[in-house]
């Protein structure tokens, strides 16, 4: 889908259709185009597969500055992050907690799981959820591509609550560079997975304080960073 703010195109996004106003918010608030969710005047679709952002009144930015001169695919990578110093400007400090039992941290694949209809449909699907520290799920979004899915997510959650604070994300695949710098923007500071996290996500994931797990299955995890939020290992 292409996406616009104004009569700008920023961006052609591949996606799996489904919650594009939250993908459009999510991937807005993740690339640093808008800061709040209240910067948002409306996003609305304006075309066959093309959704635009209006501002709020206003609310003045520079769509060149976010123009992608490539499409954003399925996969996941840096995608043109310049460094892991300009995700540092952009996020906002992380929330000490949560602290959480590893009991209740390892439960969580199988609940994200069970909100993944469309993966029950077509097994190809990733997912991503944002639960309470007590477990609780809060909401959860699918998508072809991890980092979709988690833009879909921030979008879902960032209408009711901004930065998304002591809450637990969790993502059906490998946790990379992406994936951590959008939950740095979002203030989510405890991200799990069930396969592996890369280098350059576990060192963003330290450098800004979050706690990231991986190979979260089958009873067993890895801590990767920020120990201090996981009690009972």
């Amino acid at each position: 889908m292409e996406l616009r703010i104004g009569s700008t195109p920023i961006a052609v996004l591949m996606r799996t259709p489904g919650l594009e106003p939250a993908l459009v918010l999510g991937f807005a608030l993740t690339e640093g185009i808008i800061l709040h969710p209240r910067e948002v005047g409306r996003i609305e679709e304006t075309g066959p597969d093309r959704w635009t952002l209006t501002l709020a009144p206003g609310v003045e930015v520079d769509p060149e500055q976010f123009r992608r001169n490539l499409y954003s695919t399925s996969s996941c990578g840096v995608c043109g992050k310049a460094s892991i110093d300009a995700v540092r400007v952009a996020a906002p400090p992380l929330p000490a907690g949560p602290v959480v039992a590893a009991e209740i941290l390892a439960a969580l694949p199988r609940r994200l799981r069970a909100n993944q209809p469309v993966f029950d449909e077509t097994g190809g699907l990733h997912g991503a959820g944002l639960f309470e520290p007590d477990g609780t799920f809060l909401a959860g979004a699918e998508d072809i591509g991890r980092h979709n899915a988690v833009d879909k997510l921030i979008g879902l959650a960032a209408a009711s609550r901004w930065p998304l604070g002591e809450v637990i994300m969790v993502v059906s695949g490998r946790i990379s560079f992406e994936i951590t710098q959008k939950a740095a923007v979002a203030g989510i500071p405890l991200v799990a997975g069930v396969s592996a996290a890369s280098s350059l996500g576990a060192e963003l994931a330290e450098d800004v304080g979050m706690t990231v797990v991986g190979f979260l299955r089958d009873g067993g995890s890895v801590v990767y960073t920020g120990t201090r939020r996981i009690v009972g290992i």
